[in-house]
C-alpha cells in the first residue's frame, strides 16, 4: 500500500527544543558595579589585597576571592540546596579524600540547579574574565560535595590541563571552626612544595570562594568533626589557558645501605625460634611466591617485643614532622637517640642475618648465599647449591663453623651483579598522619621488598584509617590492604606498576584510643 506524502513534508521530524524551567537569581550587588571590577581587576593583576562590601580579595599565600552572599535571593539558595541533597551521591574514597559526590551536573535539569549552572558561566564568567583579564571556555564542570564526620581531603594544588580557575559555593547550615571542613590554604617553599597553612576559611552559607589553579595553589579541606552537619558545597573548575609551571620537583630517595655485619646470635636473640626453621622457612617462601605477600604472626619473641613495645612510649625519643603535605604528614624518630633495645630492632632489620633471612622467606636475591636463577638453572652448580643451603642452615642454627660475620665473607665467594641495600625508618602514626601518591612514585618506582613492623596497635580498628593500601598505576585497583596488628611481619613485594599509600588517621581514632602507633618500614633491593 502507497500514500503520497503531504506537500512540504520532507519525512523528518524536527526535535523540539525543550523548553528550559530554570530559575533565575541575581548576583550580589557588588558584582555589578563595574567600578569594582575595574578595582578587583588591578588588585588581582598587581597580587594586592582589596576588601569592598561582601568581596574581599587576599593575596596571601596566593590570590584568592571570597565573595559573601553571592545569590541575592535567600529563597533561591534554599530550593537549591533541597535539589542538591535529594541527589545520588557516590561514595569516594582514596589516598587523597574521602566524601561522597553527585555526579556532574552540567546535565540535570532541576530548576534550580539549572539557575546556578546558568548563573555561574553566564552571568558569573564574563565578571571573572574581566577580574583576570583572560578568556574562559564556556565548559560547564561543576558537582556537589557532601562531607560528614572524618571526611577530607588533603593537601593538592588541583592542577590538570585546562583548569584556570577553581571555586567553591557554600550551602552549610551555620558553621564553625571547631566543626572542622575548613579551607586551609597553604604557604609554599622555594622548590614550590607546600610547607605550612597559613590561612583557613571556615565554610560559611552562600559564600562563593575562588582561586586560580597554579603552582603554589596547595589547598585542603580539614577533617569533618561534627557528627550532626553536613558539610554540602557546589565546586568545579573554569576552564582556559593554564598558567605556566616550573619543572616539577623530584625528590631524593631516601639513602640507602648494605647490610650491617652482624651474625645470627642477633636472630636468635630477636626472632621467634619458629621462624628460624629451614623447613618451615621453605613453606614461607613458598606461600611467599604464590602470592608476592605474607604476614608473619609473633614475630618478635615475646619479651622483645614487649621491651620495644613500653620503650617506644618514652618521651626522650625525638619526633620530627616528614612532609610536604602533598606527599606524607607522619612523624619520623631520629635514630641517634633512640632507647637500647629500640635500636637493637633497627639494627635487627638492617643487619647481614637478617637479610639471609628475607632471602629464605622470599626468594629475592638478599644476600650473596641466595641462588641466583642462573644457578638454580644450571646443573653444573648443583654442588655449589647444595653448599649454599649448607652454609645457609648453619648461619641460621647458629653453627660457628658457617656463621658469617661481615664483609670478608662475602668478598671471598662468588661475585654478584649488585650489593643488597636497604632504607628504614620508625614512624609514628596518629590523628591526621597519612601518606599519598604522587606523580613521582610512578617515574621512581621499581621493584623492591617492603617490610612493615608494627607496635601499639593491639585496639586499631580498621575504621580509624592507618592501613596501607597497594594499588595499580594509573588503576583505581586496589591490589593488597596491610592492617596494623601487633607483633605481626607484613613482607610485600611490589613491581613498577604498583604503588602505596597510608590512609589518612581519622577522628575516630583519637575518640576511641587517644594515642598512636608505631612501625618499623624497611624497604629492600636486590
Amino acid at each position: 500500500m502507497s500514500s503520497k506524502r503531504a506537500q512540504g513534508d520532507c519525512g523528518i521530524t524536527k526535535k523540539k527544543k525543550r523548553k528550559s524551567n530554570a530559575m533565575t537569581a541575581g548576583l550580589c550587588a557588588v558584582l555589578e558595579d563595574e567600578q569594582i571590577k575595574t578595582a578587583v581587576h588591578g588588585a588581582w593583576s598587581q597580587n594586592m589585597p582589596y576588601c569592598h562590601g561582601d568581596l574581599e580579595l587576599d593575596c596571601h599565600p596566593f590570590p584568592h576571592c571570597v565573595i559573601r552572599n553571592f545569590i541575592e535571593e535567600d529563597d533561591f539558595v534554599d530550593n537549591l540546596q533541597k535539589e542538591l541533597l535529594e541527589l545520588n551521591f557516590n561514595e569516594k574514597s582514596n589516598d587523597l579524600y574521602k566524601f561522597k559526590q553527585s555526579d556532574d551536573l552540567k546535565k540535570r535539569d532541576e530548576p534550580y540547579i539549572q539557575g546556578i549552572r546558568s548563573m555561574l558561566f553566564q552571568k558569573f564568567r564574563p565578571w571573572l574574565e574581566g577580574v583576570l583579564g583572560v578568556e574562559l571556555e564556556s565548559t560547564v564542570d561543576i558537582s556537589c560535595a557532601k562531607y560528614e564526620y572524618t571526611d577530607v581531603l588533603l593537601c593538592h594544588d588541583d592542577e590538570l590541563e585546562g583548569r584556570r580557575v577553581a571555586f567553591i559555593l557554600y550551602l552549610v547550615p551555620h558553621w564553625e571552626g571547631s566543626d572542622g571542613g575548613t579551607l586551609d590554604l597553604y604557604e609554599t617553599d622555594s622548590d614550590f612544595q607546600p610547607k605550612d597553612i597559613v590561612k583557613s576559611i571556615v565554610p560559611t552559607r552562600n559564600t562563593l570562594v575562588l582561586f586560580e589553579v597554579s603552582p603554589v595553589s596547595f589547598h585542603q579541606v580539614s577533617e569533618v568533626f561534627s557528627k550532626d552537619k553536613c558539610r554540602l558545597s557546589l565546586g568545579g573548575w573554569f576552564h582556559g589557558l593554564s598558567l605556566e609551571r616550573p619543572p616539577r620537583h623530584i625528590e631524593p630517595s631516601l639513602p640507602r645501605n648494605p647490610h650491617f655485619p652482624r651474625d645470627e646470635t642477633l636472630l636468635m636473640e630477636w626472632i621467634n625460634p619458629a621462624y628460624l626453621d629451614i623447613s618451615y622457612q621453605e613453606k614461607i617462601q613458598g606461600d611467599f611466591e604464590d602470592s608476592s605477600e605474607i604476614q608473619l604472626k609473633d614475630f618478635l619473641q615475646e619479651e622483645k617485643f614487649k621491651e620495644v613495645n613500653e620503650a617506644l612510649k618514652l618521651n626522650h625519643i625525638q619526633w620530627t614532622k616528614k612532609g610536604p603535605a602533598n606527599k606524607r604528614c607522619y612523624d619520623i624518630a631520629s635514630v641517634a637517640n633512640l632507647p637500647e633495645c629500640v635500636h637493637g630492632c633497627f639494627e635487627l632489620l638492617h643487619s647481614e642475618a637478617f637479610f639471609l633471612l628475607l632471602s629464605n622467606f622470599t626468594g629475592l636475591r638478599l644476600h650473596y648465599l641466595c641462588p641466583s636463577d642462573e644457578d638454580e638453572d644450571n646443573d653444573e652448580d648443583k654442588d655449589d647449591d647444595d653448599d649454599d643451603e649448607h652454609k645457609q642452615k648453619d648461619i641460621l642454627e647458629g653453627d660457628e663453623a658457617g656463621s658469617s660475620t661481615g664483609n670478608s665473607t662475602c668478598n671471598n665467594n662468588k661475585p654478584e651483579a649488585s650489593t643488597p641495600k636497604c632504607s628504614g625508618e620508625l614512624r609514628r602514626w596518629s590523628h591526621g598522619s597519612y601518606t599519598l601518591l604522587h606523580d613521582g612514585d610512578a617515574a621512581q618506582a621499581e621493584y623492591a621488598l617492603d617490610l612493615i613492623l608494627p607496635f601499639q596497635c593491639a585496639d586499631w580498628d580498621t575504621e580509624f584509617g592507618g592501613f596501607t593500601s597497594y594499588v595499580a598505576n594509573e588503576e583505581d585497583e586496589e591490589l593488597l590492604t596491610v592492617y596494623p596488628e601487633e607483633n605481626s611481619l607484613a613482607l610485600v613485594y611490589r613491581d613498577k606498576e604498583t604503588l602505596k599509600f597510608v590512609k589518612h588517621i581519622n577522628d575516630k581514632s583519637s575518640q576511641t584510643s587517644g594515642r598512636a602507633f608505631y612501625d618499623f618500614s624497611f624497604v629492600y633491593y636486590e
